[in-house]
Protein backbone atom coordinates (compact mmCIF):
# COMPACT_ATOMS: atom_id res chain seq x y z
CA UNK A 1 0.00 0.00 0.00
CA UNK A 2 1.63 3.32 -0.86
CA UNK A 3 2.42 5.29 2.20
CA UNK A 4 2.34 9.16 0.38
CA UNK A 5 0.68 12.10 1.52
CA UNK A 6 -1.40 11.93 -1.51
CA UNK A 7 -2.75 8.35 -0.98
CA UNK A 8 -2.92 9.03 3.00
CA UNK A 9 -5.30 12.29 2.48
CA UNK A 10 -7.65 10.22 0.17
CA UNK A 11 -7.75 7.65 2.29
CA UNK A 12 -8.10 9.42 5.33
CA UNK A 13 -11.05 11.19 3.57
CA UNK A 14 -12.70 8.87 2.38
CA UNK A 15 -12.64 6.73 6.03
CA UNK A 16 -14.29 10.11 7.54
CA UNK A 17 -16.89 10.76 4.58
CA UNK A 18 -20.32 10.52 6.06
CA UNK A 19 -19.30 10.65 9.72
CA UNK A 20 -17.67 14.13 10.17
CA UNK A 21 -18.98 17.09 8.69
CA UNK A 22 -16.05 18.29 6.94
CA UNK A 23 -13.75 14.72 5.99
CA UNK A 24 -11.00 15.89 3.87
CA UNK A 25 -10.55 18.99 6.18
CA UNK A 26 -10.51 16.59 9.52
CA UNK A 27 -8.03 13.97 7.42
CA UNK A 28 -6.06 17.22 6.20
CA UNK A 29 -5.18 18.77 9.55
CA UNK A 30 -4.14 15.46 11.10
CA UNK A 31 -2.31 14.56 8.45
CA UNK A 32 -0.19 18.04 8.48
CA UNK A 33 0.30 17.79 12.27
CA UNK A 34 1.68 14.22 11.86
CA UNK A 35 4.07 15.40 9.00
CA UNK A 36 4.74 19.05 10.86
CA UNK A 37 4.54 20.66 7.29
CA UNK A 38 1.99 23.11 6.39
CA UNK A 39 -0.85 23.06 3.58
CA UNK A 40 1.75 24.72 0.69
CA UNK A 41 4.02 21.42 1.47
CA UNK A 42 1.06 19.00 0.79
CA UNK A 43 -0.01 20.40 -2.27
CA UNK A 44 3.55 20.78 -3.65
CA UNK A 45 5.04 17.60 -2.76
CA UNK A 46 1.81 14.64 -2.51
CA UNK A 47 4.64 12.13 -3.33
CA UNK A 48 6.38 12.45 0.36
CA UNK A 49 6.49 9.01 2.07
CA UNK A 50 5.08 8.54 5.87
CA UNK A 51 7.17 6.41 7.72
CA UNK A 52 5.97 3.33 9.36
CA UNK A 53 5.34 5.91 12.87
CA UNK A 54 3.49 8.62 11.11
CA UNK A 55 1.28 5.87 9.40
CA UNK A 56 0.66 4.21 12.65
CA UNK A 57 -0.33 7.92 14.00
CA UNK A 58 -2.16 8.83 11.38
CA UNK A 59 -4.76 5.47 11.45
CA UNK A 60 -4.84 6.19 15.46
CA UNK A 61 -5.97 9.75 15.09
CA UNK A 62 -8.60 8.94 12.12
CA UNK A 63 -10.09 5.85 14.52
CA UNK A 64 -10.45 8.89 17.13
CA UNK A 65 -11.71 11.06 15.13
CA UNK A 66 -14.14 8.52 13.47
CA UNK A 67 -16.08 7.69 16.62
CA UNK A 68 -16.58 11.84 16.23
CA UNK A 69 -13.54 12.75 19.04
CA UNK A 70 -13.39 16.53 18.90
CA UNK A 71 -10.46 17.45 16.50
CA UNK A 72 -9.61 19.60 18.91
CA UNK A 73 -8.55 17.36 21.59
CA UNK A 74 -6.97 15.13 18.99
CA UNK A 75 -4.73 17.98 18.10
CA UNK A 76 -4.60 19.63 21.65
CA UNK A 77 -5.17 22.92 20.76
CA UNK A 78 -7.35 25.61 19.42
CA UNK A 79 -6.91 29.17 18.44
CA UNK A 80 -9.14 31.98 19.90
CA UNK A 81 -9.28 35.53 19.48
CA UNK A 82 -5.58 34.95 17.44
CA UNK A 83 -4.00 33.20 20.59
CA UNK A 84 -3.32 29.20 20.55
CA UNK A 85 -4.99 27.82 23.40
CA UNK A 86 -4.11 24.11 25.05
CA UNK A 87 -7.41 22.59 25.20
CA UNK A 88 -7.80 18.84 26.89
CA UNK A 89 -11.02 16.73 27.85
CA UNK A 90 -11.22 18.65 30.88
CA UNK A 91 -12.32 22.24 29.15
CA UNK A 92 -14.74 23.14 26.77
CA UNK A 93 -13.32 23.82 23.27
CA UNK A 94 -13.02 27.84 22.96
CA UNK A 95 -15.64 28.76 20.15
CA UNK A 96 -15.65 31.59 17.34
CA UNK A 97 -18.98 32.53 19.18
CA UNK A 98 -17.07 33.22 22.60
CA UNK A 99 -14.67 35.61 21.26
CA UNK A 100 -17.62 38.20 20.95
CA UNK A 101 -17.83 38.66 24.91
CA UNK A 102 -14.20 38.90 24.85
CA UNK A 103 -15.15 42.17 22.31
CA UNK A 104 -17.31 43.18 24.58
CA UNK A 105 -15.79 43.54 27.21
CA UNK A 106 -12.67 45.55 25.65
CA UNK A 107 -15.48 47.67 24.47
CA UNK A 108 -17.43 48.30 27.92
CA UNK A 109 -13.58 48.77 30.40
CA UNK A 110 -11.16 51.38 29.95
CA UNK A 111 -7.89 50.61 28.44
CA UNK A 112 -5.66 53.22 30.56
CA UNK A 113 -6.17 52.55 33.90
CA UNK A 114 -5.46 49.52 36.06
CA UNK A 115 -8.31 47.09 36.23
CA UNK A 116 -9.64 43.98 37.98
CA UNK A 117 -11.66 41.69 35.87
CA UNK A 118 -12.88 38.22 36.94
CA UNK A 119 -13.59 35.59 35.01
CA UNK A 120 -16.20 33.11 36.23
CA UNK A 121 -15.54 29.12 34.90
CA UNK A 122 -12.46 29.98 32.92
CA UNK A 123 -12.21 26.34 31.63
CA UNK A 124 -9.31 26.67 28.83
CA UNK A 125 -8.19 30.24 30.07
CA UNK A 126 -9.60 31.37 26.72
CA UNK A 127 -11.84 34.74 27.89
CA UNK A 128 -9.43 35.05 30.84
CA UNK A 129 -5.70 34.99 29.23
CA UNK A 130 -7.41 37.45 26.01
CA UNK A 131 -8.26 39.87 27.73
CA UNK A 132 -5.11 39.77 29.64
CA UNK A 133 -3.26 39.90 26.71
CA UNK A 134 -5.52 42.43 25.42
CA UNK A 135 -5.78 45.23 28.38
CA UNK A 136 -1.91 45.26 29.77
CA UNK A 137 -3.52 47.26 32.87
CA UNK A 138 -5.45 44.80 33.93
CA UNK A 139 -5.25 42.20 36.74
CA UNK A 140 -7.42 39.60 35.79
CA UNK A 141 -8.72 36.68 38.21
CA UNK A 142 -9.59 32.93 36.69
CA UNK A 143 -12.31 30.93 38.77
CA UNK A 144 -12.88 27.13 37.89
CA UNK A 145 -14.53 24.68 39.81
CA UNK A 146 -12.32 22.14 38.50
CA UNK A 147 -8.82 21.73 39.62
CA UNK A 148 -7.98 20.23 36.00
CA UNK A 149 -9.40 22.83 34.11
CA UNK A 150 -7.28 25.47 36.58
CA UNK A 151 -4.25 23.65 35.30
CA UNK A 152 -4.87 24.22 31.65
CA UNK A 153 -5.78 27.98 32.13
CA UNK A 154 -2.62 28.30 34.01
CA UNK A 155 -0.40 26.66 31.05
CA UNK A 156 -2.22 28.44 28.68
CA UNK A 157 -1.57 32.01 30.62
CA UNK A 158 2.19 30.80 30.74
CA UNK A 159 2.25 29.63 27.17
CA UNK A 160 0.88 33.68 26.17
CA UNK A 161 3.14 35.50 28.66
CA UNK A 162 0.58 36.83 30.63
CA UNK A 163 0.64 34.50 34.06
CA UNK A 164 2.30 37.27 36.05
CA UNK A 165 -1.01 39.33 35.70
CA UNK A 166 -3.34 36.52 36.16
CA UNK A 167 -4.10 34.20 39.27
CA UNK A 168 -6.31 31.39 39.35
CA UNK A 169 -8.40 29.93 41.87
CA UNK A 170 -10.47 27.18 42.84
CA UNK A 171 -14.22 28.24 43.06
CA UNK A 172 -17.81 27.91 43.07
CA UNK A 173 -18.80 30.95 41.20
CA UNK A 174 -17.45 33.47 42.98
CA UNK A 175 -17.62 32.02 46.76
CA UNK A 176 -13.83 32.13 46.58
CA UNK A 177 -13.37 36.12 46.25
CA UNK A 178 -16.36 37.10 48.07
CA UNK A 179 -15.53 40.55 49.45
CA UNK A 180 -13.43 41.58 46.61
CA UNK A 181 -14.77 43.99 44.18
CA UNK A 182 -14.05 44.37 40.15
CA UNK A 183 -14.53 46.44 37.09
CA UNK A 184 -15.97 43.62 35.64
CA UNK A 185 -16.99 40.28 36.40
CA UNK A 186 -16.97 37.72 32.78
CA UNK A 187 -18.30 34.61 32.46
CA UNK A 188 -19.26 31.74 30.06
CA UNK A 189 -21.18 29.61 32.06
CA UNK A 190 -23.15 26.45 31.27
CA UNK A 191 -26.26 27.60 29.54
CA UNK A 192 -27.78 24.70 27.57
CA UNK A 193 -30.26 23.35 29.04
CA UNK A 194 -31.10 19.20 30.29
CA UNK A 195 -33.66 18.63 27.73
CA UNK A 196 -31.39 19.80 25.01
CA UNK A 197 -28.98 17.24 25.76
CA UNK A 198 -29.97 15.00 23.14
CA UNK A 199 -30.23 17.33 20.02
CA UNK A 200 -26.16 18.26 20.81
CA UNK A 201 -24.20 16.87 18.41
CA UNK A 202 -22.05 13.85 19.57
CA UNK A 203 -18.70 15.46 19.18
CA UNK A 204 -19.84 17.80 21.78
CA UNK A 205 -22.48 15.81 23.80
CA UNK A 206 -20.06 12.36 24.37
CA UNK A 207 -16.60 14.79 24.94
CA UNK A 208 -16.89 17.74 26.27
CA UNK A 209 -17.36 17.99 30.32
CA UNK A 210 -21.13 18.47 31.16
CA UNK A 211 -20.10 20.77 33.91
CA UNK A 212 -19.36 23.34 31.26
CA UNK A 213 -22.33 22.60 29.45
CA UNK A 214 -25.43 21.78 31.49
CA UNK A 215 -26.90 24.35 32.98
CA UNK A 216 -29.72 22.84 34.74
CA UNK A 217 -33.12 21.60 33.70
CA UNK A 218 -34.40 25.45 32.28
CA UNK A 219 -30.24 26.30 31.54
CA UNK A 220 -30.43 29.18 33.76
CA UNK A 221 -29.38 27.47 37.27
CA UNK A 222 -26.13 29.09 37.28
CA UNK A 223 -27.47 32.56 35.46
CA UNK A 224 -29.93 32.76 38.45
CA UNK A 225 -26.77 32.22 40.83
CA UNK A 226 -24.49 34.31 39.30
CA UNK A 227 -25.93 36.98 38.88
CA UNK A 228 -26.72 38.63 42.05
CA UNK A 229 -23.11 37.26 43.30
CA UNK A 230 -21.78 39.09 40.25
CA UNK A 231 -23.61 42.64 41.52
CA UNK A 232 -21.93 42.13 45.02
CA UNK A 233 -18.67 41.84 43.33
CA UNK A 234 -18.80 44.89 41.16
CA UNK A 235 -17.47 47.96 42.34
CA UNK A 236 -20.41 50.46 41.68
CA UNK A 237 -20.48 51.34 37.80
CA UNK A 238 -19.11 47.76 36.96
CA UNK A 239 -20.17 45.55 34.32
CA UNK A 240 -21.47 42.43 34.47
CA UNK A 241 -20.97 40.51 30.73
CA UNK A 242 -22.05 36.65 29.80
CA UNK A 243 -22.40 34.42 26.78
CA UNK A 244 -25.99 33.37 26.65
CA UNK A 245 -27.69 30.72 24.21
CA UNK A 246 -30.49 31.45 21.82
CA UNK A 247 -33.73 32.17 23.10
CA UNK A 248 -32.31 33.02 26.61
CA UNK A 249 -32.78 36.78 26.19
CA UNK A 250 -36.26 37.86 27.65
CA UNK A 251 -35.75 35.63 30.31
CA UNK A 252 -32.03 37.05 31.19
CA UNK A 253 -33.80 40.63 30.69
CA UNK A 254 -36.03 39.93 33.82
CA UNK A 255 -32.89 38.41 35.63
CA UNK A 256 -30.87 41.41 35.09
CA UNK A 257 -34.41 43.89 35.82
CA UNK A 258 -32.25 45.88 38.21
CA UNK A 259 -29.46 46.96 36.34
CA UNK A 260 -28.58 49.85 34.47
CA UNK A 261 -27.30 50.01 30.64
CA UNK A 262 -28.68 46.16 30.08
CA UNK A 263 -27.87 45.41 26.22
CA UNK A 264 -27.52 42.38 24.06
CA UNK A 265 -24.99 41.72 21.69
CA UNK A 266 -25.95 39.50 18.35
CA UNK A 267 -23.30 37.08 16.79
CA UNK A 268 -22.90 36.65 13.35
CA UNK A 269 -26.35 34.78 13.18
CA UNK A 270 -28.39 37.52 13.98
CA UNK A 271 -28.68 35.54 17.51
CA UNK A 272 -28.11 37.62 21.01
CA UNK A 273 -25.08 36.15 22.35
CA UNK A 274 -23.52 38.48 24.88
CA UNK A 275 -25.65 40.01 27.82
CA UNK A 276 -24.44 42.91 29.00
CA UNK A 277 -25.34 44.53 32.29
CA UNK A 278 -23.73 47.62 34.40
CA UNK A 279 -24.44 47.58 38.26
CA UNK A 280 -26.01 50.78 39.00
CA UNK A 281 -23.80 54.08 40.34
Amino acid sequence: MSNTLHHALARGAAELEGITPQPRRDAELLLLRIVERDRVFLLTHPDTQLTAEQQAQYDEWLRRRAVHEPIQYILGEQEFFGLTFAVTPDVLIPRPETEHLVEAVLEHVPHDRPLRIVDVGTGSGAIAVSLTHALPHAQVTALDISEAALAVARRNAEANGVAERMRFLKSDLLATVAGELFDAVVSNPPYVAEVDRESLESQVRDYEPSVALFGGPSGFDVYERLIPQAHEALKAGGWLLMEMGMGQRNALSQLLSGWDSVSFVDDLQRIPRVACARRKA
